[in-house]
């Protein structure tokens, strides 16, 4: 979102009572309390939360269409689906939880793990596209639980950086980070 869009739009008008800091409804706000901060930790578990929806779908993902016996195609792509839908509904969890209603949440969701939970899939379904023989291994090989587990930390290895440097700017998970208190 262009901040600068709203640079027009006063802070408090006669209809318009400011109460993000108790009710955190109002998501066009967070620029005015600036960037969270971009460590290397913050970014590290903001990571982790967005791995941990990834790792449900995409695990989840890979069992159904490898115990269905469906192609590569068909289970990557369940696999990717899951793995966006269990990273948004993470996060719509905890917004959620924090008094925000359902729309504004779901915005929250898309601002803050869209583009974390894009690197992550792309890196590793890259990971397990180009090992050797990993798209044909089957539930009870270690080639399958193998290849899965380690695509997933070389996805968190790349997509930390990537958090960082959008918290840094007040984007990604740094949308979600003001509704934890």
């Amino acid at each position: 979102m262009r901040h600068e869009a709203h640079a027009d739009r006063p802070a408090h008008t006669d209809t318009h009572v400011d109460t993000h800091a108790d009710t955190h409804e109002d998501p066009h706000h967070a620029h005015r309390h600036g960037p969270a901060a971009a460590t290397w930790s913050v970014a590290a578990l903001a990571t982790l939360h967005c791995l941990t929806g990834c790792a449900i779908g995409e695990v989840l993902g890979m069992v159904v269409g490898t115990a269905f016996g469906w192609g590569n195609l068909p289970t990557t792509v369940l696999a990717i689906a899951l793995a966006f839908f269990f990273g948004y509904a993470l996060t719509l969890r905890g917004v959620l939880r924090a008094g925000v209603g359902f729309r504004t949440a779901f915005r929250v969701a898309l601002a803050a793990d869209t583009l974390s939970i894009a690197v992550m899939e792309l890196i590793d379904n890259g990971v397990i596209v180009l090992w050797p023989d990993a798209m044909d291994a089957q539930l009870d090989d270690l080639l399958f639980w193998g290849s899965l587990l380690i695509s997933l930390v070389v996805a968190f290895v790349v997509t930390t950086p990537v958090n960082k440097w959008t918290i840094g700017r007040g984007r990604g998970h740094a949308v979600v980070h003001r509704y934890h208190h």
